[in-house]
């Protein structure tokens, strides 16, 4: 028998006071990992994300909202496209 992993989510706000600790307060990123109990890669993806976002270069959460319905209905669309498709080939050989 095979379990799913699990994967522990955290709160905005807890990451964002995580680099907090690491841009204001000056801990390194391995100590306030270990202060908090979380990875160090972590808090490094979550100020990458967090300095993107500043610059205006990352998505915030609406567009990401969007996007993620955008494809979903993109691929969709392409999926009745290809029945289209396969009812088009089969009225075709009807005909003949």
């Amino acid at each position: 028998m095979s379990q799913k992993r699990t994967y522990k989510t955290y709160t905005d706000e807890f990451k964002k006071e995580a680099v907090a600790l690491v841009t204001d307060q000056g801990y390194s990123v391995a100590e306030a990992a270990e202060s908090l109990g979380v990875r160090t890669n972590l808090i490094y993806k979550w100020k990458e994300k967090f300095e993107a976002q500043a610059n205006g270069s990352g998505l915030s959460q609406d567009e990401r909202a969007e996007l993620k319905q955008l494809r979903a209905e993109n691929k969709r669309l392409k999926l009745e496209k290809e029945i289209l498709k396969k009812a088009s080939a089969l009225l075709a050989q009807d005909i003949r």
